[in-house]
């Protein structure tokens, strides 16, 4: 059983996870009745945390509201957890370099020294391929995100990805983190579309606009991303039919081969895209089963001649 000092701080952790805490579940998390979690309860008021208490059907304890916290108390794991994930966003976002940096060494001081182990361990032995292109700024990620939130309009000047430039007046909906890169999804006011924008494309500074009302309800953002990615910019598309539902061949076929669309119970579209003939044929043969062509556009032409020269390569 934890001693008393080392259950008061781990009380003080689960109560600053979450708003609300059943008083059996905190217990039985804790490992003690309820007698003992009361006299807990009255320790750490008394050490300054402004816990309130509920009784009745659904009733527990709360960190109170409007009242200065005694500093934060973090767990083993959920100091580990930190110390990842700050150098992974470094990884992905420019402007935080620094302040992570800063925190990842104050965080090293409050670690007792197994956990700080724990903590480095990954960082000391892993290393980073360098990924061609730029990082979204940390405060233009910011800046969007609250206007995702607060349901506010955008205007800002975007690079598309052939390099023209156009100012845009949208509705933010959504910000999706897509392998290395950040996308927000959006209403275009002047398209009367959904549309999606890479943020590392968007430059600053942003204007806010006014406030609008949210259309997104039950609009799947996660397909419209991977369409995003992995269809639309492409000049040379196909769509296949696979057999087998969604769920099996998405454990099967790499998410960034293309886009899968439930057709029926049994069977499962599969949008392709690629920038040239050839990358689109590897796309095809990553798949490793059979298929039907639906529907070739104006590609197919271009992939059979893409198929004849790597055949002859090949002296087939």
């Amino acid at each position: 059983m934890l001693s008393t000092s080392a259950r008061l701080l781990r009380l003080a952790s689960l109560l600053q996870s979450r708003c609300h805490w059943p008083g059996p579940e905190l217990a039985a998390r804790l490992g003690i009745d309820a007698r003992t979690l009361r006299r807990d309860i009255d320790r750490l008021r008394s050490l300054g945390y402004p816990l309130e208490a509920s009784s009745g059907r659904g009733g527990g304890y709360s960190l109170g509201r409007g009242a200065i916290l005694p500093p934060l108390t973090l767990d083993d794991t959920e100091a580990v957890t930190l110390a990842v994930a700050l150098r992974a966003a470094s990884a992905t976002m420019a402007g935080i370099e620094e302040p992570a940096r800063e925190l990842l060494a104050k965080l090293d001081q409050w670690l007792p020294a197994r956990v700080r182990r724990r903590a480095s361990a990954l960082h000391e032995v892993t290393m980073s391929v360098d990924v061609s292109g730029p990082l979204v700024n940390a405060d233009v990620l910011a800046t969007i995100a609250a206007a995702c939130r607060d349901h506010l309009q955008l205007r800002f000047r975007y690079r598309s990805h052939d390099g023209s430039e156009s100012d845009r007046k949208v509705e933010p909906a959504r910000l999706i983190n897509y392998g290395r890169r950040w996308y927000l999804a959006a209403w275009d006011c002047d398209r009367d579309d959904w549309r999606t924008f890479r943020t590392d494309r968007i430059a600053a500074p942003i204007t806010i606009g006014p406030a609008f009302t949210s259309r997104d309800a039950g609009y799947d953002f996660l397909t419209h991303i991977r369409r995003a990615v992995a269809w639309s910019p492409f000049d040379h598309r196909i769509t296949v039919r696979l057999q087998g539902g969604v769920e099996e061949l998405a454990a099967a076929i790499p998410e960034w081969c293309g886009v899968l669309v439930a057709e029926t119970a049994e069977t499962t579209l599969l949008d392709v895209g690629g920038e040239s003939p050839e990358s689109l044929l590897a796309h095809l043969c990553i798949i490793g089963r059979p298929f039907e062509l639906v529907d070739g556009g104006g590609s197919l032409p271009d992939i059979k001649a893409a198929h004849a020269r790597v055949g002859a390569a090949l002296g087939c």
